[in-house]
C-alpha cells in the first residue's frame, strides 16, 4: 500500500477514489476481485496507479460497489490521459469535431485501427505500458458510437493496404474492418490507388477538423510530435489538397473492390466489399 495523491493525475485520483470507495464497503482487494472476476493483485495495482484500468474493468467495479457509473465516466479521463502529451489536445479537439476529414500515406488511421493492428504500431519502439497505450487508442474511437458520430471521410495511399503490419493474420484482420465499415454510414473509405503518380499527398499525412460552432483545424505530425492549426491560410491549403486527393482516389465503391482484391490475392480470402468471406 502506499498513499497517493488524487490531484497529481487522473489515474491517481481514480485509484484513491476506487481504494477509499472499497473500503468504504468494507471489501478488501481480494473480495473485490471476486466480485469482478480479476484478482486482487490486479485491484491493488489499479489502486495504487502502477496499472491502469479499462473500460470493462470499470463498469464492473460501477456494478459491484454500487458507484452509479462514476468510474466508467473516470476511465475515460484516465485513459486519454495515457496519450503522448503533445497528442491529447488534438484528442480532445478530435473528439468535438462534426467532420473529420483525413489523408493518409502509411498507416490506417487511428479511429479506424483494430485493437490488433494498433498495438502493433504501438509497439515499433518501446513495449513500455503498451497496454496502457493501446487502450487509450481504442478509447478514442468511441466517438464513433455516439448518437450523433463525426462524419468521416478517409483517403488512404494504396501503399496503406500492402505495408504489412502485425503479420500476416492482424492484417487480415484489419482489411476486413476497412470493408465492414462501410455499414456505418458516417464512415466513408477511399482508396488513392498507386497509378495516380504525383498527387497533392506527397508531403504527408494530415487532417482536417471541422466543427459546428468553432474554427476548422488542420492537424500534422513530424517524427517528434504533432502540429495543430487553426490559420486560415494552413487550413485552406489543406482543405484545397484534400479535394484533390479525394477527387483523384477511388470511389468509395471501387476502393472496397481494391481492398476485397488486395485481401484475396495477398492472404487467399475471398470477401465480399461488406467485409464477409465467400465460402
Amino acid at each position: 500500500m502506499r498513499n497517493l495523491d488524487p490531484g497529481a493525475s487522473p489515474l491517481d485520483y481514480y485509484g484513491a477514489e476506487l481504494r477509499r470507495r472499497r473500503e468504504a464497503t468494507g471489501m478488501n482487494q481480494v473480495q473485490l476481485g471476486s466480485c469482478i472476476f480479476v484478482t486482487g493483485s490486479l485491484v491493488g495495482q489499479i489502486e495504487t496507479a502502477k496499472k491502469v484500468p479499462t473500460r470493462d474493468f470499470s463498469e464492473r467495479v460501477d456494478a459491484a460497489l454500487g458507484t452509479d457509473g462514476m468510474f466508467s465516466r473516470l476511465v475515460g479521463l484516465v485513459l486519454r490521459s495515457q496519450l503522448p502529451h503533445w497528442f491529447q489536445a488534438y484528442a480532445e479537439m478530435e473528439a468535438k469535431a462534426a467532420y473529420i476529414s483525413t489523408y493518409q500515406a502509411q498507416l490506417v488511421y487511428g479511429l479506424l485501427q483494430t485493437e490488433d493492428y494498433a498495438r502493433a504500431v504501438l509497439a515499433v519502439r518501446s513495449q513500455e505500458s503498451l497496454d496502457a497505450r493501446v487502450a487509450a487508442r481504442m478509447e478514442r474511437q468511441r466517438i464513433l458510437d455516439r448518437e450523433t458520430p463525426p462524419l468521416m471521410w478517409v483517403v488512404l495511399s494504396e501503399a496503406v493496404l500492402h505495408q504489412e503490419i502485425g503479420g500476416r493474420e492482424v492484417m487480415r484482420n484489419q482489411l476486413a474492418h476497412l470493408l465492414e465499415l462501410r455499414g456505418r454510414e458516417w464512415v466513408k473509405v477511399q482508396v488513392l490507388p498507386f497509378e495516380t503518380g504525383a498527387h497533392a499527398g506527397l508531403m504527408g499525412s494530415f487532417t482536417l477538423l471541422r466543427f459546428d460552432n468553432d474554427p476548422d483545424l488542420v492537424y500534422t505530425e513530424d517524427f517528434v510530435q504533432g502540429h495543430m492549426t487553426a490559420n486560415p491560410a494552413a487550413v485552406r491549403e489543406g482543405s484545397l489538397r484534400y479535394d484533390h486527393l479525394q477527387a483523384a482516389a477511388l470511389s468509395v465503391d471501387d476502393s472496397a473492390a481494391l481492398i476485397a482484391r488486395v485481401v484475396e490475392e495477398r492472404y487467399g480470402d475471398h470477401p465480399e466489399p461488406d467485409g464477409r468471406a465467400l465460402a
